[in-house]
């Protein structure tokens, strides 16, 4: 019972991570287009999509643990 609780626990985060990767990394390409636009920055906003980077180690780190406990649900 308890490997099945890990299991949904895992697969919930990933998929929250993968939303809040979303709003983030879409929050800070419009931040950075505005600066660009009105503030004179001198980046492209194209840097913001490297926010992707440690969400995206988390969600394959949740998927793999999530993977784990369900085949030792199933196994059990």
């Amino acid at each position: 019972m308890k490997n099945k609780f890990l299991f949904y626990l895992f697969a919930a985060l990933a998929v929250l991570l993968s939303n809040v990767m979303c709003a983030t990394v879409a929050y800070n390409y419009c931040s950075i287009q505005w600066g660009i636009h009105y503030a004179g920055y001198s980046t492209s906003a194209n840097i913001a999509f490297l926010f992707i980077i440690p969400y995206a180690i988390g969600i394959a780190v949740c998927s793999v643990l999530a993977k784990f406990f369900y085949k030792r649900h199933c196994n059990s």
